[in-house]
């Protein structure tokens, strides 16, 4: 993979630490953070504040979740190399970076078409490989599922029923689930062709997931 200067690479270690400080667990999540440079998935005039646990603003008026997030998102779908995951909002392409690092078989997809063009632009020149679709998020990707893992990077009020039909037996979906008012972050396992089971792991703060594209 294509990386950053040491500096840089300085600067994210330094996240993965502060990470694991705050309860972050995993370390594959936290070698995967260490290891690629936050500031190329943000303008230019924000590169300064990419490394803060704290989201950020990108293009189509979204956000960059905060480092704290993506790693407990990743942490929760308990990843597997070779996992092949469904990941519903490319955005900046950081989190997608993450599960690529992690070995996984990434298929992301983007509703804002100037956020796809600009995240495989970005993962490219970081030597990643995902495969990225300009789609709407509650139709996923039928053609390539199942899915072993599917992480919602937005937040819907109820858990989509055609996600849920991507998933495989026995697979994971993250996602914060709820309005605007109050979102939890919860996982489903799929039990059996119709049987799924919940947990819920926190509140957070999400931009509500949208159907359709722009």
């Amino acid at each position: 993979m294509t990386r950053s200067s040491p500096h840089k690479l300085e600067k994210a270690e330094k996240l993965a630490r502060e990470l694991q400080s705050k309860g972050i667990r995993d370390e594959r999540v936290l070698a995967a953070i260490a290891c690629i440079p936050r500031e190329v998935f943000v303008d230019e005039a924000l590169a300064d504040m990419a490394y803060l646990d704290r989201p950020l603003p990108i293009e189509a008026g979204q956000t960059i979740s905060q480092p704290y997030t993506v790693a407990r998102q990743t942490e929760l779908l308990q990843l597997l190399p070779g996992d092949k995951v469904l990941e519903i909002g490319t955005g900046s392409g950081y989190q997608a970076a993450i599960l690529c690092e992690m070995g996984a078989e990434v298929y992301s997809i983007e509703r804002y078409r100037e956020l796809h063009v600009q995240a495989k632009e970005t993962l490219s020149k970081l030597g990643y490989t995902p495969h990225l679709f300009h789609g709407d998020g509650f139709e996923g990707l039928p053609d390539h599922a199942p899915y072993d893992k599917i992480l919602i990077t937005a937040a819907p009020e109820e858990i989509p029923p055609k996600l849920k039909a991507q998933l495989r037996i026995g697979g994971r979906m993250v996602l914060p689930l709820g309005g605007r008012e109050r979102q939890l972050m919860t996982v489903v396992k799929r039990l059996s062709e119709t049987h799924y089971s919940t947990t819920e792991h926190g509140d957070y703060i999400f931009v509500p997931m949208k159907k359709g594209t722009e």
